[in-house]
């Protein structure tokens, strides 16, 4: 990565055009006013360019009422900004910027325009996240300095900026952007050319995955995106983001990847070309998957798909007591969870040492909550005092609901179930924490397939809030409704979805995961490029790569490979890098290397 200028005036790009003043050309116009350029606006509509003016002074009013700003700052920052109509008006801007309009014809106009207008040497950027950077640089009379300046909505909050080169661009061109970008303060990334580069080539396939699983019916679209915001730690679920972006114009996005990529994963869901045709294209229009108070309005208001408030009408089962299978980490946490809801709790493992060890963590935990403050110690007690720690299942007799979380694996799940269905009274709820394999298969080896149902908890279960509830075609409406009930008193937020490989969070995760791995397969960016655009381009609190050595890649692959198999696609199918790096033991931080290496505890 190049290193910032230490005199912005030493630029060579102190002249900047910014073509098509909508929300991001304005953006882009502010940000680069604020870092000491001349910047030209140009519109065709004298409307848009009096609006853009307009957001510039209020957004700069606002900084000096907040103190970030002066008001000779303020004025010094307007005056470098004047705005036309007339594309002419660059003529003496040593890089333009265009952001119109995302169509072919409109680009290629302004580009053929700009040719006999622009001095040999003005660098010529595009602001395309879905088109061709080489197919635009090839119908200009100098492809060499034409190349992607992708920078993300809204452009002064936003750090990324995608710095893409075609085979046609010169060297000198990527350097004096990329230094640019750097001197705005923002964070260049490198990336080859095809469509939604890298920040949007990998968020579109997750988004349309989403949109495709909504219009199955599979879970609702509060579901869906509440299990991505608390499953992933997202700012925004799938669906609202569809919403913000535009449906429309996720639609265009998703098409330009597909024609190029012909993965199934990048054709556009049926609902969005449905929605994009009704005008229901999201925020902007009023209505897209949500209803808004208000075209432009960020309010969601109810309509007739918002769930009725009280929850479900079917009467529950009484739950006082719990039973926790497994010694682990995810078997102690859930554990804990329940303690703290009041519940009696039975931890059950192979041997009474192992159950032990596991109230011991617990009670770690409970001690590092009461350091923090989270809790007194008086109450930490009391959660401890209510788990028993046992060495067999036979402990599990009284228990009204019964938790496994053993080994993901579906013949020692199946084992655990017929054992449990023989030791639990009539009537108790036996519940599985699997992930990613079918909980029929664990309903069927018992004689009461009606009582079985999955709880995917996520790690650690402590703190993570989300549990996917996963009804089988099997599973009673009472025990469902209990569930439900249950997650309520132990303060998590729980989705419904039915029993198919991944449920709602690694269906969409993990194809994600894998399409960011065949990325750095294809040397199309490197792995901290890729991990730095999803953080400061997605929101995603971690990058792919440090969330997959996080997870584990043996239990990555593991759950790919269930998805393919489930699904069929070939889109799915596991990235051999990742099936190479597995076979080498290289699983991630807990053998010391993954895709990166770590240092040893």
């Amino acid at each position: 990565m190049a290193t910032p200028l230490s005199d912005p005036s030493q630029s060579p790009l102190q002249t900047i055009a910014v073509v098509g003043l909508g929300t991001m050309g304005t953006g882009i116009a502010e940000v680069l006013a604020k870092a000491g350029r001349t910047v030209v606006g140009i519109d065709i509509s004298e409307t848009q360019a009096a609006k853009c003016v307009a957001a510039l002074e209020a957004s700069t009013a606002r900084g000096v009422e907040r103190g970030r700003l002066t008001e000779q700052e303020r004025a010094e920052i307007l005056g470098r900004v004047r705005t036309s109509a007339d594309l002419r008006t660059a003529a003496d801007a040593d890089l333009v910027i265009e952001v119109a309009p995302e169509s072919y014809e409109i680009k290629h106009q302004i580009f053929r325009e700009l040719d006999g207008i622009v001095r040999p040497e003005t660098i010529l950027a595009t602001g395309t996240n879905a088109l061709s950077v080489t197919r635009l640089a090839a119908d200009s009379s100098r492809p060499e300095r034409v190349l992607g300046l992708h920078f993300f909505n809204p452009a002064p909050a936003m750090k990324l900026v995608e710095v893409v080169s075609s085979v046609l661009t010169a060297p000198a061109a990527v350097t004096a952007v990329t230094d640019l970008a750097l001197d705005l303060g923002k964070e260049p990334v490198a990336v080859g050319d095809r469509p939604g580069f890298v920040a949007d080539g990998l968020l579109f396939g997750y988004l349309n995955q989403a949109a495709a699983m909504y219009e199955a019916k599979y879970a609702s679209r509060e579901d869906i995106d509440a299990a991505m915001r608390l499953g992933c730690g997202l700012p925004m679920g799938p669906l609202a983001l569809l919403d913000l972006i535009g449906v429309d114009t996720a639609r265009t996005v998703l098409e330009a990847m597909y024609t190029s990529s012909r993965d199934r994963l990048h054709a556009p869901a049926p609902i969005l070309k449905q929605l994009s045709e009704a005008g229901l294209t999201g925020r902007k229009a009023g209505r897209g998957f949500y209803t808004y108070e208000a075209p432009g309005s960020p309010v969601v208001v109810r309509d007739a798909l918002t769930p009725l408030d009280g929850g479900d009408l079917v009467a529950g089962r009484e739950i006082r007591s719990v039973g926790v299978a497994g010694s682990g980490t995810m078997a102690s946490g859930i554990a804990e969870v329940f303690a703290k809801g009041g519940y009696e709790v039975v931890i059950a493992a192979r041997s009474a040492e192992k159950a032990q060890n596991a109230k011991a963590r617990i009670g770690k935990s409970l001690a590092r909550s009461v350091d923090k403050g989270r809790m007194t110690a008086e109450a930490a007690a009391e959660t401890l005092d209510r788990i028993t720690a046992t060495g067999t299942y036979d402990d599990f007799a009284g228990v009204d609901l019964a938790v496994e979380a053993v080994a993901e694996d579906l013949e020692v799940k199946r084992q655990l179930f017929a054992a449990l269905d023989k030791v639990c009274k009539p009537g108790a709820i036996l519940a599985t924490t699997t992930s990613s394999l079918p909980v029929v298969a664990c309903a069927r080896a018992t004689s009461r397939p009606q009582d079985v149902i999955g709880m995917h908890f996520f790690n650690p279960a402590p703190a993570m809030k989300l549990v996917e509830v996963v009804r089988t075609v099997l599973t009673a409406d009472d025990v469902h409704a209990t569930v439900r009930e249950v997650c309520g008193r132990i303060r998590k937020h729980a989705v419904d979805c039915g029993d198919r490989a991944g449920f709602i969070v690694n269906a969409l995760l993990f194809p994600y995961l894998n399409n960011a791995i065949k990325m750095v397969e294809e040397h199309y960016a490197s792995l901290d490029d890729i991990d730095v655009a999803m953080k400061l381009g997605g929101g995603y609190p971690m990058g792919p790569f440090e969330l997959l050595d996080v997870v584990g890649l043996d239990v990555s692959l593991a759950i790919e490979k269930v998805l393919h198999r489930e699904f069929r696609d070939p889109g799915l199918a596991p990235a051999p890098l990742l099936e190479h790096l597995v076979a080498a033991g290289c699983l991630g931080r807990k053998t010391g290397r993954g895709f990166r290496e770590y240092a040893k505890r």
